[in-house]
């Protein structure tokens, strides 16, 4: 097999802790370890160097693994990073307009560093590498390496949502970013929908011609499209779960008694539906009073890009809310809604998982959600608890079993709460291993081996044109 060579915008530089990596990071380094490989992209440092330096590139060897990694200056960061990609891509591709800051500016910026992490990369590919890139800071990356005449085979995998054509018609550079994207021999998606809004965006723009179902060609290349739900690694999640508690965590759980616990576990963000959580919890404790006293919402949400301003603006917003709940269903023995806004160890997470009797995972829009998939990594098989799930996560098209809500609909998710908090043990351990039957066969080594193996059956790039359409039918 050829070597492997991963792209993404942050790189998983080991540094020697004991914590468990998670996500992308499990897929990557399983795939990579396979084949022996490089992983490239951004340290997360930022610095004063203009990207034409030729000593600003760190190469770390690590268990057969090669990570080169660049800084970024305060600039680039700020407009490629910050800017382009999290709030224009980022809030667009969940369907956010209303929160889209374009600059023609950032757009440039963008582009520039596509095209100088490109330049960085080319230097030290090899020419049978399989490149793999990842995730909307990269759309352009292929086009980039396309015209410094780079020919291997590069594919191209998007984590999160991809919009339909009414939305993403309203980025200004749309059409150039479809043309990039045509760029990829292989384009991957979470769910057959986004798979489908970006054929019917290329449409639109008519610069699409279907080969067969999964073969295209758009603005002359030829290019594969594939759905490829990521997954999780089971039995690990199930490891650290399982054990002995920590001894705070022992002592929280005896506190707790005979209540009820509802968990919810995600990064700050506008797009996973907090203060509509928020909102249907209170409607659990007014809908179905009989839960009074005899429930706790725990919701964990760390801070994340704290220096834009709509992630501060939610902040504050939860902070109220949370005031507000506790305040008007709380009692001289405690509160009902916990609202912690800091970073847990991923394995005390795995362990809280486990305690608890309710998941709440309700995003607005993901593309995935792994948290979902964990949680019920992480049960216990013999008591398990219940998923309430958002309908709008890429992870409801697989994890049917759970209870799939609307998380625009207070009541429907109260109302869902509710039968979770009710649900006798036999439906809970029969929800519980249909689930399990489903993470272990899509679990996160068939995603990567899935993938490459598609990437790798791929004729080589020439002469500017994707592969035949013959070669790649399959």
């Amino acid at each position: 097999m050829s070597r492997l060579v991963v792209v993404s915008n942050r790189v998983a530089i080991p540094d020697g802790s004991k914590s468990t990596a998670g996500g992308l990071a499990v897929g990557v380094l399983d795939a990579l370890k396979t084949t022996g490989g490089l992983w490239f992209g951004w340290n997360g440092e930022i610095s004063e160097f203009s990207g034409e330096e030729d000593d600003d590139l760190n190469l770390l060897e690590n268990d057969g693994i090669t990570y080169a990694s660049l800084p970024l200056n305060q600039n680039d960061y700020d407009l490629y990073y910050c800017q382009f990609s999290n709030a224009v891509l980022w809030p667009a591709f969940h369907y956010r307009i209303d929160l889209v800051q374009f600059q023609r500016e950032a757009w440039d910026v963008y582009c520039q560093v596509n095209d100088m992490l490109a330049k960085k990369l080319q230097s030290l590919l090899k020419p049978d590498d399989v490149l793999w890139i990842h995730d909307y800071h990269l759309l352009p990356f292929a086009a980039a390496l396309r015209k410094i005449g780079v020919t291997n085979r590069i594919g191209f995998f998007l984590h999160i949502p991809f919009p339909t054509p009414e939305v993403f018609n309203a980025l200004p550079t749309h059409q150039e970013l479809l043309k990039m994207m045509c760029e990829y021999d292989l384009l991957g998606f979470q769910t057959e929908a986004d798979r489908y809004a970006f054929i019917e965006n290329l449409k639109q723009q008519n610069a699409f011609e279907e080969i067969d179902e999964n073969h295209h060609r758009g603005y002359g290349n030829t290019f594969k499209t594939e759905v490829y739900p990521i997954g999780i690694a089971p039995d690990a999640i199930k490891e650290m779960a399982e054990g002995p508690l920590p001894p705070k965590m022992a002592a929280m759980k005896k506190e707790l008694g005979d209540a009820q616990n509802i968990i919810s576990c995600e990064r700050l963000d506008y797009t996973k539906g907090l203060p509509e959580r928020f909102l249907a919890f209170e409607a659990l404790l007014e809908n179905f009073p009989q839960h009074r006293g005899k429930v706790r919402y725990s919701q964990i949400a760390p801070t994340s890009r704290g220096d834009v301003l709509a992630y501060q603006d939610l902040r504050h917003q939860l902070e109220m809310e949370v005031g507000r709940i506790n305040g008007k269903y709380g009692t001289l023995n405690g509160t009902p809604l916990f609202y912690l806004n800091q970073h847990f160890d991923r394995r005390l997470l795995m362990k809280l998982f486990r305690l608890t009797d309710v998941g709440l995972v309700t995003p607005l829009r993901d593309g995935m959600n792994l948290v979902a998939k964990e949680y019920v990594a992480a049960q216990n098989p013999e008591n398990p608890g219940v998923l309430v799930l958002s309908r709008f996560a890429g992870a409801a098209n697989e994890l049917t079993a759970a209870l799939i809500v609307n998380p625009y609909d207070r009541d429907e998710v109260a109302a869902a709460l509710d039968q979770a908090l009710t649900m006798p043990l036999e439906e809970r351990k029969a929800r519980y291993e249909e689930m399990m039957a489903l993470l272990h066969k899509n679990d996160i080594a068939h995603w990567s081996q899935s993938y490459l193996e598609d990437l790798q059956a791929i004729p080589l790039h020439q002469n500017g044109q994707g592969a035949s359409a013959e070669a790649t039918t399959t």
